[in-house]
């Protein structure tokens, strides 16, 4: 059985018992709450998990899933590349919420983590602020820094894709499950 390259809410949870679940987000926004029975396999880790994903698709179909979808259209054309199947989560688990299903959440307490989406946009919004007050206090140079990320952002949307990201997504405790 195969899934189109993406999937709404209301087929995903009619077949979500069929539909082997990957939840590309980062394991502190994993943590936060998933799909029942989901797996963790974040977006920059998805390449060393193919060997094991082809076997997952062959048993069943994949549904990918992230916060809003961007993630996981990028993970299932990423899959594709490799030969995989794999279908998406038109709107990701905040659709999934708002449709009113539930999220598992891990048992004990969970460490509150922002979206990466909207760590982004404040790293972002702080580096550039920072660039202007240092080039005012310091040096007239330092609102150079603040372009750099403007042009960051204007790549990141033409490409669709975010080196920021990526890096934050490296951070400690983006790597990190449930609090502990």
């Amino acid at each position: 059985m195969t899934v189109s390259r993406t999937t709404g809410v209301s087929e995903a949870q009619q077949r979500l018992g069929e539909l082997t679940v990957v939840d590309v987000r980062t394991p502190g926004e994993f943590a936060t709450g998933h799909l029942p029975d989901a797996r963790n396999v974040p977006l920059d880790r998805l390449a060393r998990s193919v060997p094991e994903l082809r076997e997952a698709a062959e048993r069943r179909p994949l549904l990918v899933v992230c916060a809003s979808g961007g993630r996981s259209e990028r993970a299932v054309t990423e899959l594709a590349v490799h030969g995989i199947a794999a279908s998406g989560l038109a709107g990701g688990t905040r659709a999934w919420v708002a449709a009113g299903h539930r999220l598992v959440h891990p048992a004990g307490p969970v460490r509150a983590v922002w979206a990466m989406e909207r760590q982004v946009r404040f790293t972002a919004g702080a580096i550039v602020l920072l660039g202007l007050l240092l080039g005012v206090f310091v040096h007239p140079a330092f609102p150079l820094l603040s372009g750099a990320i403007g042009a960051g952002l204007v790549f990141s949307a033409v490409t669709d894709t975010c080196g920021l990201a990526v890096l934050l997504g490296r951070l400690p405790f983006n790597r990190r499950g449930p609090a502990r």
